[in-house]
């Protein structure tokens, strides 16, 4: 037998992120043709044509090592924001920024706060570094429960994380409440607040946390360009906290992490507002077409701060989810987070959410 190096119980444990069945696989598997994927809440109105077209001139430098500071995406950022460009820190997705978070804050003998049902990779990371954990149950309406994720941090807690709005149950939280739990967290902890679908938000309560930053100086707010913006392939995430934080992560951070392709793609995506704009547009008018749709077929779900629905399964979950499957259509099944009843639906373009309750309709007369 080979002898094998020690390593940690929490690796050999760990439950790696599995990500949405890809098209091209369910096609191979299946012998499907013409398969959607309404899995992994991608911009289904693709990226912007300005962020398109300065990635082929990019790429005229493709033999260049990328900007190692980010030095023009944090200025237009910080512009954005009215912030030093010292509090800005990017990342290869928003997901790099979270490992790099509990990687500079945290070892096996500090503590993290999460919600039950909050963004699977929270959990990932944290098992990842051995880092304890407490996960908050969930309040009413499948939401985060603020008043007592404050209420679990200890002395030895560092981070506080929260989705708002929160993925897989699209939920989210008032600007009242968070103002609350910002200001009822002990100062010692790290607030994150991670609005990766914060573009999508449209409540009237939706909060902003770049305009809550000066409720208070220990907080870090977490965007990507992955979603409203249609970057997901480009992997360009970005956060604004304070200097030291922006400090610790850019020390830990791997040299060029952010290609060259993505931060120019970053660059011209957040000028294009037109594109931004008819993408929340859309969305927002499919959820509404949606919601009221698959409640008449009996899933029921509810409208949604993200681009994306939470929707009931009465068959099960991983039931429904083959069953959509085996007819072309690739939804998310949330067993990883232990809810076997629902299943997490992508609002695609019209002809896609269209295909979606076709397949349902098919299936619910047993064709």
């Amino acid at each position: 037998m080979t002898v094998q190096t020690k390593y940690p119980d929490w690796v050999r444990d760990l439950k790696p992120y599995v990500p949405g069945k890809p098209v091209e696989e369910l096609e191979r598997e299946l012998g499907i043709r013409n398969a959607i994927k309404l899995a992994s809440n991608e911009n289904p109105m693709g990226a912007s044509p300005a962020a398109i077209e300065a990635m082929i001139q990019a790429a005229q430098n493709a033999h260049l090592y990328p900007d190692a500071g980010n030095y023009y995406l944090k200025e237009k950022l910080a512009s954005r924001f009215g912030v030093h460009s010292d509090r800005i820190m990017v990342g290869n997705g928003s997901n790099e920024l979270l490992t790099l978070l509990v990687r500079a804050f945290t070892t096996p003998d500090d503590h993290v706060v999460i919600s039950e049902g909050a963004f699977i990779a929270y959990t990932v990371v944290l098992s990842a570094a051995g880092t304890p954990f407490t996960q908050v149950p969930m309040g009413p309406h499948w939401t985060h429960d603020l008043e007592a994720m404050a209420a679990a941090c200890t002395e030895k807690t560092r981070l506080l994380f929260v989705a708002n709005p929160n993925n897989p149950t699209g939920t989210h939280q008032g600007e009242a409440a968070v103002r609350k739990l910002l200001r009822t967290v002990p100062e010692h902890v790290l607030v994150i607040l991670d609005e990766a679908y914060f573009e999508y938000g449209w409540a009237e309560d939706y909060p902003d946390g770049m305009n809550l930053l000066s409720e208070r100086d220990n907080m870090v707010v977490m965007r990507t360009f992955s979603k409203g913006y249609g970057l997901a392939g480009n992997r360009v995430g970005y956060g604004v906290g304070p200097a030291y934080v922006a400090d610790l992560v850019q020390r830990i951070r791997e040299p060029f992490s952010v290609n060259l392709l993505g931060q120019a793609a970053a660059l011209a995506a957040i000028e294009d507002e037109d594109f931004l704009a008819k993408s929340v547009a859309v969305n927002r008018d499919e959820m509404k077409r949606l919601v009221p749709a698959l409640c008449e077929l009996g899933y029921a779900t509810f409208e949604t701060q993200t681009n994306f629905l939470f929707v009931h399964a009465p068959m099960g979950g991983p039931a429904l989810y083959d069953a959509l499957l085996r007819r072309g259509v690739i939804v998310r099944p949330l067993v990883p987070y232990g809810m076997l009843d629902h299943v997490r639906v992508s609002i695609g373009l019209p002809e896609e959410n269209s295909r979606l309750l076709e397949a349902l309709q098919e299936i619910d007369k047993g064709a």
